[in-house]
């Protein structure tokens, strides 16, 4: 047995379920709920596995991750760890979904018209949203996890496309519920293919607390300038987009919203095992300080700015800005 079962440490779990999306009945969305578990020894535990939540005192806050596209979820199991040993029940999931012609992948869940110049920000973009927040309420109505949630405090998180879904659906009045969001390699840049101009920066909600980060080595943004022009004519850039999107396209002045460029890291930093076999990790850069630094460092960004902002927590707060003001671990960091 483990140290956690023989001496009743919490531990954490998780519970794969899938989840029905109405009118895409033919597309697979499944979820992995990670939560703090208790081994009690019994008999039930020993043959399923399945064990009860460690607590059952005040439910816990919810965080959502959504997915880079072709990235799978078990990618990201390791920052939901981080975050369920914080305290937050954590889900992740993915969606094997056709929604441009042709190109079927794993996605986060992107209504691409609701971008266009003539539909942003008068309705969501996060197709995959609204199907998650109703599961989310069914599992806190009956299972092994009813009564524990805390759905009046969701954090909402994503990385590469996922992240940008998270920015631009970070909007409590669209969902209620959500009370922070975070992005890793993700900005608001418009594509040119929507019918924007050059350089043109889609304006984020701003009535969140925010973490945009990125890496200095983000190799995959610095080849995507092309998407989105007025790039084209100098060097590759792979902080530029995410630095221009926290002060163009962010009007939040409520010393609550972070921008990190975390020294070393590249666009797949916060994605692990690394699998080279999907999404576009051959674009990326090498990163240049040791991997599981690079982590350690994103897990806590992430678990201070999430424990500042949703749990309230002020001691939080001031380790988070510690680590912003770290040079060997930031490179680049703003606070609006």
């Amino acid at each position: 047995m483990t140290d956690q079962a023989t001496t009743g440490t919490p531990m954490v779990r998780a519970l794969y379920r899938a989840v029905a999306v109405p009118g895409h009945e033919s597309a697979g969305l499944y979820t992995k709920l990670y939560y703090p578990a208790l081994y009690g020894g019994t008999p039930l535990e020993n043959n399923t596995g399945s064990l009860p939540a460690a607590s059952r005192d005040q439910p816990y806050p919810v965080a959502i991750l959504m997915p880079g596209i072709n990235v799978g979820p078990e990618s990201y199991g390791w920052l939901a760890t981080a975050l369920t040993e914080a305290g937050f029940v954590t889900l992740l999931y993915g969606w094997i979904i056709e929604e441009m012609p042709g190109l079927e992948a794993l996605s986060c869940g992107l209504d691409v018209s609701a971008l266009a110049p003539a539909d942003y920000g008068t309705r969501p973009s996060a197709t995959a949203l609204p199907a998650l927040l109703q599961f989310l309420a069914q599992q806190n109505q009956s299972g092994p996890l009813a009564g524990l949630l805390d759905l009046q405090r969701i954090l909402l998180g994503g990385h590469s496309a996922g992240g940008s879904t998270a920015l631009l659906n970070a909007n409590a009045t669209w969902f209620p519920g959500l009370c922070a969001a975070f992005a890793y390699g993700a900005h608001s840049k418009a594509s040119t293919m929507l019918g924007y101009p050059a350089d043109t920066f889609l304006d984020l909600p701003a009535g969140l607390p925010l973490l945009l980060m990125g890496g200095s080595e983000d190799g995959v943004i610095a080849a995507s300038s092309f998407r989105y022009g007025g790039d084209g004519d100098g060097e590759p850039d792979p902080i530029g987009p995410l630095a221009r999107t926290f002060s163009e396209a962010l009007a939040s002045t409520r010393d609550d919203s972070y921008l990190a460029i975390v020294r070393g890291a590249n666009h797949f930093s916060l994605s692990y095992p690394a699998d080279p076999a999907t999404g576009r990790p051959f674009l990326d850069w090498p990163v240049t300080r040791p991997e599981p630094e690079i982590r350690a460092d994103l897990a806590e960004l992430v678990v201070q700015f999430a424990r500042a902002h949703v749990l309230g927590d002020a001691a939080a707060r001031q380790r988070l800005r510690a680590v912003l003001a770290d040079p060997t671990r930031v490179q680049q960091a703003a606070i609006r």
